[in-house]
């Protein structure tokens, strides 16, 4: 009877021992022999303008502005007497500073995300 007994409480405990040894077994296959899976990489960020380019665009003073007077980069007031730069196509206005530090990196407008034309930083002398 007491044999009876003791079979009864060790082979369940047997069984659960098996059972969790076996899913100990697969979860450390599985963790350790993953398939080399290749992650989709970022696209390569747009080449923002050159110096040269930066040149060629239009120069004003603050009071020269037609779109307002505050510069979405740095979200300061444009002093009148202060030099802003004007993108080509859309106007938009900002401090000098803030401008060519923003198009040296991406090639668009930072308020309408208008892309720059080079056509327009680099116009033909002659009709084209």
């Amino acid at each position: 009877m007491i044999d009876s007994v003791l079979l009864a409480l060790f082979l369940p405990c047997l069984g659960m021992s098996a059972v969790f040894m076996v899913y100990m077994c697969l979860l450390w296959y599985a963790t350790t022999h993953r398939p080399q899976v290749a992650l989709p990489s970022k696209p390569s960020p747009e080449k923002g303008l050159s110096a040269s380019q930066l040149e060629k665009m239009p120069r004003v003073t603050g009071k020269e502005l037609l779109m307002g007077s505050e510069c979405a980069v740095c979200l300061d007031e444009i002093e009148n007497e202060q030099p802003a730069r004007l993108v080509p196509g859309c106007n938009h206005g900002f401090h000098v500073e803030c401008a060519d530090t923003w198009l040296s990196r991406h090639p668009m407008c930072p308020v309408c995300r208008a892309k720059l034309d080079p056509q327009l930083l680099n116009p033909c002398e002659n009709p084209c």
